[in-house]
């Protein structure tokens, strides 16, 4: 207690040095809040995105599918299936799905493109197919008025084919059994944009597809959205043990490539945060170090009455984590609205960034405990590694050289 005392009346005896040092814990303080809410919340939009746009959370396939993706590597698709992996713990919704790669020609045009046959009503809960349809109308799995079943169309296949809504499309692959897979199709949407990952994509009914495949009965695969997108791996664990036949890979497994970049990402901005931390402390060291060097009269005389030089150690910290508490009871009252404003309402970005061929144009934060947590422990881990120094110096003095100081 006598120490908290001698320390309150030595910060309050310094009142500029005292003020200089708490702006500048607090403006550390501050910028290590707001860069962590940008961090996490930016990712955790451009992951929500991500995920919605076309992986989902979790993805089902048959063996080494995701690696080899075989036309005849297909899941038995039954209502049993369907309703074994909904009634799982946290799954939202489910999406079957069928791939396979395709020539597509138009009039004297062709390209290759790769065939997406989804349920249509299914896939509106778990992707975000239907809002990306920019012309034409979501289709549906009845025959039109001529016979002709319908047919989806990514922006990058429009061009390539200069084709355009109510025209005619025709789709030649390999089937299931080996045979030849051809039909005519009827455009009724264009999806996406020439740079989003759906522009090569041909989107066909999953009966459509199934029939044009010879590949009755059966998906490649399953997306699963969860209402929890943390949970992903307690999920993933539960869905293995109950589909042991089948294999469960995490968004994290599915795209690798882009989880790795924006993990390397994260640690990069980490890093350059704790070196602008770490500047600032330099400065909060060196006002605490030219605290001592005034006080060292002071130090003499307490070490001249009996003081143990681990007391005049321990003084030197209480003051400095009294400065860093007031630091961040300051920097706390500051950072929260603007935080809150930024998780509400965000930065427009005057160029879109684009992410995996997906374009990103608002970079939003994230309001939570430990966007203000992690940077309290590491301002205090900070304030008790700069106490040390002078902690120790000011330990060291001599009561007879320090009385005969000025």
């Amino acid at each position: 207690m006598l120490l908290l005392k001698l320390a309150f009346r030595n910060i309050l005896r310094q009142r500029r040095r005292t003020i200089l040092t708490v702006l500048s814990m607090t403006g550390g303080y501050i910028l290590c809040c707001l860069s962590f809410s940008l961090t996490e919340g930016s990712y955790k939009n451009v992951i929500r995105i991500f995920t919605m746009d076309h992986t989902g959370h979790i993805q089902i396939h048959r063996d080494d599918y995701l690696q080899r993706p075989k036309v005849f590597k297909g899941i038995d698709d039954t209502p049993q299936q369907r309703q074994e992996i909904l009634s799982q713990p946290g799954v939202h919704s489910i999406a079957p799905r069928v791939f396979a790669p395709a020539l597509a020609y138009a009039g004297t045009r062709n390209t290759p493109v790769q065939i997406v046959g989804i349920e249509p009503q299914l896939e509106k809960t778990t992707s975000r197919l239907f809002d990306k349809v920019n012309q034409g109308q979501y289709f549906d799995v009845n025959l039109n008025a001529d016979g002709y079943y319908s047919a989806m169309l990514g922006m990058g296949v429009a061009e390539s084919l200069q084709i355009k809504i109510g025209d005619e499309l025709i789709l030649i692959s390999q089937g299931a059994d080996g045979s030849i897979a051809n039909d005519i199709y009827i455009v009724t949407a264009l999806v996406g944009t020439r740079n989003s990952w759906d522009r090569n994509k041909v989107y066909l009914p999953l009966s459509v597809a199934q029939e044009f495949l010879s590949f009755y009965g059966k998906v490649h695969q399953y997306s699963l959205l969860l209402a929890d997108e943390s949970a992903v791996d307690s999920i993933t664990q539960s869905l293995t043990t109950a589909l042991p036949t089948l294999t469960i890979n995490p968004w994290m497994q599915v795209e690798a490539t882009f989880y790795n970049s924006m993990e390397a990402d994260k640690r990069g901005n980490r890093f350059t945060l704790l070196i602008i931390v770490f500047i600032v402390f330099i400065g909060v060291l060196n006002t605490v170090l030219m605290s001592v060097l005034e006080r060292t009269r002071e130090f003499g005389v307490l070490k001249a009455i009996g003081s143990r030089p681990g007391t005049i150690a321990g003084l030197i910290l209480i003051e400095t984590m009294m400065l860093a508490v007031m630091s961040l009871l300051v920097g706390v009252v500051i950072a929260a609205p603007i935080i809150a404003w930024f998780a509400l309402r965000g930065i427009a970005l005057p160029d879109p960034i684009d992410m995996g061929g997906i374009e990103f144009g608002f970079m939003t934060g994230e309001f939570s405990v430990g966007v203000f947590a992690w940077p309290m422990l590491l301002i205090m881990a900070f304030a008790i590694a700069v106490s040390i120094p002078p902690g120790i110096r000011a330990a060291r003095v001599s009561p007879t050289r320090a009385m005969g100081s000025f």
